[in-house]
């Protein structure tokens, strides 16, 4: 089909008043990108890309992720315009309470948007995360006889986009592993909030592409033809590599009192909307315009659409007769798994075991994988620390895109933000690793996860000062409590093998949120003292009695991870009516409900002590006033473990002590 110029260049004039027209009533937001990239969203929406806006999830849809989050506006435009369910009403409620457009998009909430974006380079490591996931799809699903998967994924950045540091580790990773289903849009208008872009950034960004294995092409982003033409040889490239076009353009192009700079980047523009709107050719008396030609030329489109849709899914269906066992495998993405199904693939550990829970990890995760073939796993240049690799199959890379296994090299931001986009997808189910000290480096991509409720699961190793001799900056006494305070984030600290089974299968379990598993380096003992279906189901629970009294409750000690040890312990040497309660998850414990909350710890109980090698301040929830917190305020230091937790007070000593204290 024929580019229609004249109607897409009017569609392009009146997403731009719609831009204006949702900015100028709610007084916020950003005008600058929706109006500098309008003729580009013309020419994806209003004629390139392949999508269903009747089935926004369609499997083999084009994924369109708006990196520059801020410029929502310009999503929410071409959304409406294409015909997916985002009403002129809706346009109207932009930033509103409850509308299904907020300032930034977000997954789940408005059909189309296929990732939340907004914090600046996340939505480049998603999409390169969903690119992942389409080589992945097309070498376990496609057949010679059918091609089910050939999508592409089409990112739109701008420049504070690539400034940051977690798009250009997910950039550097795309062109190394050759992901040429992927295309960055570069937005490049040579301005950023503060000031004009010259005054941060100096460098040749074509010319640095190039060399980490990028194909460039540079266009005039107002010229629709060019823009085509320079997309559809990105579509269409042989060269085994991910695509750049840096688009340039003029930021809030129709507002000339603002466009070209830096006060056009936000709401600045918003105060001359009559004069740009009639500027646009826009009807003084009628906001939210959308002329009757521009709505039936998308109309038209969207019914090409349905029918390309409708095409493929003939080809799908004859797939699926002719690979039943390839569609049971797809249909199983959608059904999530059971931990009581996967608990039984995992045999019982030896009653003598001593082994590090992230040893116990490796056992616990490869019939998990064996059970689970949509799980991938990656790690951060440390498989043989965090040893979480699925040992029955291969690396992922250039020669072997069904390998479940991701060398994402020292990148761990942007791994995170690459499994965000893999889960974002929702084909495979990610989970990565690295040393829990590093869930700093990962944690903007943590905090989207978990405000999308993506099921990522972050495998993380050498969980506490038992690290011993790498000392303080690899001991990370407050990470365990900064990441139980994350909304919808679970952190689960096994103390044993099984336990550590129970924490595997939970978190697989789970499909609405995340979930940390935080894992020893150091040896601990098997606690033979709990049966082993207690530890299994109680890791499940978050917290469950590990040890019970057998004379009249005096008092509750309560421990996680490798310091449950410390507290059985203690409980035997202080007598028959203490409790030992094990608390490897703060947020699943908080999920049960009151009455089994309470028979775990009974509120007439008060004397209460709890044991954990990091920061105390938010045991105080469950060890209340009267109780006290044997943990370390203040950071580690350089030793062997044993030496590190004996001369930080983590023992058993300090738990009797802190025990007696409130007799």
């Amino acid at each position: 089909m024929t580019l229609q110029t004249h109607l897409l260049a009017k569609a392009a004039n009146q997403a731009r008043g719609l831009a204006i027209d949702a900015v100028h009533t709610c007084s916020s937001g950003h005008l600058g990108l929706p109006l500098g990239c309008a003729e580009i969203g013309a020419v994806l929406y209003g004629h390139a890309l392949v999508h269903n806006p009747e089935r926004p999830r369609w499997l083999n849809r084009d994924r369109f992720v708006l990196s520059a989050g801020h410029g929502s506006m310009f999503l929410y435009s071409w959304l409406h315009l294409s015909g997916y369910a985002v009403s002129q009403d809706e346009l109207t409620k932009f930033r509103a309470l409850h509308s299904i457009t907020p300032g930034h998009p977000e997954f789940r909430d408005t059909p189309g948007v296929e990732a939340t974006t907004g914090p600046l380079g996340q939505g480049i490591g998603n999409a390169v995360g969903m690119a992942v996931a389409g080589q992945m799809a097309a070498a376990r699903f496609n057949t010679a006889d059918h091609a089910i998967f050939d999508y592409h994924v089409v990112c739109l950045a701008g420049d504070g986009c690539m400034q940051e540091g977690v798009a250009m580790e997910a950039i550097e990773f795309a062109g190394h592993q050759k992901l040429d289903n992927l295309i960055l849009i570069y937005d490049s208008n040579d301005v950023t909030l503060d000031a004009m872009a010259a005054k941060t950034q100096s460098e040749n960004t074509a010319a640095r592409f190039k060399a980490i294995e990028w194909d460039v092409q540079t266009v005039d982003g107002h010229d629709m033809p060019a823009f085509l033409k320079a997309f559809n040889k990105a579509k269409k490239s042989k060269s085994g590599k991910p695509q750049l076009i840096i688009a340039k353009t003029l930021i809030a192009r129709g507002i000339p009192e603002v466009a070209g700079t830096a006060k056009g980047h936000g709401e600045g523009g918003a105060k001359f909307a009559d004069a740009a709107r009639a500027g646009l050719g826009l009807p003084a008396d009628q906001h939210f315009f959308v002329s009757d030609d521009v709505r039936a030329y998308f109309a038209g489109h969207k019914q090409r659409l349905v029918r390309a849709c409708n095409k493929w899914s003939k080809t799908y269906r004859a797939w699926r007769e002719a690979n039943p066992e390839k569609a049971a495998l797809l249909d199983s993405a959608s059904q999530a798994p059971s931990a009581a199904t996967l608990l039984q693939k995992i045999p019982v550990f030896p009653a003598d075991a001593k082994l590090a829970t992230r040893a116990t990890g490796r056992d616990v995760l490869q019939p998990i994988a064996a059970d689970l073939p949509l799980l991938i796993g990656g790690s951060a240049d440390l498989y043989g620390s965090t040893l979480n690799y699925i040992a029955a199959d291969k690396d992922f890379d250039t020669t072997n895109r069904a390998g479940r296994n991701i060398r994402f090299g020292i990148r761990e931001h942007g791994m995170a933000a690459i499994a965000n986009g893999i889960a974002y997808d929702g084909l495979f189910r990610p989970s990565i690793a690295t040393f829990l000290v590093f869930a700093d480096y990962s944690r903007p991509s943590m905090r989207l996860a978990a405000l999308s409720k993506l099921p990522v699961v972050y495998i993380y190793t050498h969980d506490s000062v038992g690290v011993g001799e790498d000392g303080p900056t690899h001991q990370p006494v407050e990470t365990i409590s900064a990441l139980r305070v994350i909304p919808n984030f679970d952190v689960i600290r096994p103390a044993d093998p099984e336990e550590t089974a129970g924490a595997f299968a939970a978190a697989l379990e789970r499909v609405d949120g995340p979930t940390l598993l935080a894992l020893t380096r150091q040896a601990l003992p098997t606690l033979n003292e709990i049966p082993v279906e207690t530890r299994r189901e109680g890791a499940q629970k978050g917290g469950y009695v590990a040890v019970r009294e057998t004379a009249p409750l005096t008092h509750i000690l309560l421990a996680s991870g490798s310091e449950l040890q410390y507290a059985v312990a203690a409980a035997k040497e202080l007598g028959a009516g203490v409790r030992v309660v094990s608390m490897p998850s703060f947020e699943r414990f908080d999920r049960q409900s009151v009455e089994y909350r309470e028979s775990v710890l009974p509120r007439d109980c008060r004397r209460r002590v709890s044991i954990e090698a990091g920061v105390t301040d938010l045991w105080a929830r469950y060890v209340g006033l009267d109780g006290k917190s044997v943990g370390i305020d203040r950071f580690g230091l350089s030793a062997p473990g044993p030496v590190v937790f004996k001369e930080l007070g983590i023992t058993t000593d300090a738990v009797v002590a802190a025990a007696r204290s409130l007799s």
